[in-house]
């Protein structure tokens, strides 16, 4: 075995495997408050790119400037949806919310699709080229800096919901609705500013990995299969546990990627998948359902 190949795709999967984090996440945030199961996550992931790129090509800026309005856009357009479409199905059958979501990624996809063509669209940054060399390994700046953007974000997420006001009332709601409503949290508000922050999580992930991937109308239709992966392999509703489900997904996928040809790759992460779930039911975190 080239023990290199071996640690550079180790490198390579744990990079990528922060943006499956981030983008797990928003989904675990969305799903452990509102139980929700979101299919559109990924199609805002992909408004994030759009956003991005068209800023940067435009104006000529760095698209780490972008990512504030990819948040403020994503984060209006989660708290319009919210409140034109999904509030009025938060009681309603779980396969109806189901249809929804589906019909709001097919709608955001084709708007895309219609207004930008389905020609894939990539930045080129010239100072970020060149990677950085730790002794005969490489790493990829872009993701290096995306993966450093997944920390950070995850911390801060971390600390909103364990310290500040609406952090505890985000838990509250998402341990027992009836309660929260109970004790004086309007449950409605929680809904919208959990899906505001959802959809803004994945602003920020679609604008951190367009500088090193491709972004096309259904490219977020790849994204939100692994998030499911990533949300359930790590516990449903827990952070740490979408964090760590995604690093593990971006392992397999880099590490299946050096030692496997073509889709027997996306085996190993299938396999990794079935494997945790046979041991650990509820997650790798036991993170557990609520009703």
């Amino acid at each position: 075995m080239d023990m290199n190949l071996l640690f550079q795709s180790i490198i390579d999967g744990i990079l990528m495997g922060g943006i499956y984090g981030l983008f797990g996440v928003g989904l675990t945030m969305i799903f452990g408050v509102m139980k929700m199961i979101n299919f559109a996550q990924g199609s805002f992931m992909m408004l994030g790119m759009y956003i991005t790129y068209g800023l940067s090509n435009a104006m000529g800026i760095s698209p780490y400037i972008t990512i504030p309005v990819s948040i403020i856009a994503l984060f209006v357009l989660g708290l319009l949806l919210q409140g034109t479409l999904l509030q009025k199905t938060m009681d309603a059958p779980e396969h109806n919310q189901l249809l929804v979501t589906m019909g709001i990624m097919m709608v955001l996809e084709n708007l895309i699709l219609l207004t930008c063509s389905p020609d894939p669209r990539s930045l080129s940054l010239p100072s970020l080229q060149s990677p950085i060399e730790v002794g005969s390994l490489l790493i990829n700046k872009p993701r290096g800096i995306a993966f450093l953007f997944t920390l950070v974000l995850t911390a801060f997420l971390f600390w909103l919901l364990k310290k500040t006001t609406l952090g505890k009332a985000i838990r509250a709601t998402a341990n027992t609705r009836s309660g929260a409503a109970i004790v004086g949290i309007n449950v409605k508000w929680i809904n919208y500013m959990t899906f505001g922050l959802g959809t803004a999580l994945a602003g920020i992930a679609g604008s951190l990995i367009v500088p090193f991937f491709y972004a096309t109308p259904t490219v977020g239709a790849s994204f939100v299969t692994r998030g499911f992966v990533v949300v359930v392999l790590g516990g449903l509703g827990n952070f740490v546990g979408a964090l760590v489900g995604g690093l593990l997904i971006g392992l397999a996928e880099s590490v299946g990627g050096a030692y496997m040809s073509g889709s027997w790759k996306e085996i190993l992460t299938f396999v990794l998948f079935v494997l945790v779930l046979m041991l650990r039911p509820n997650g790798i975190f036991g993170g557990k359902v609520k009703k």
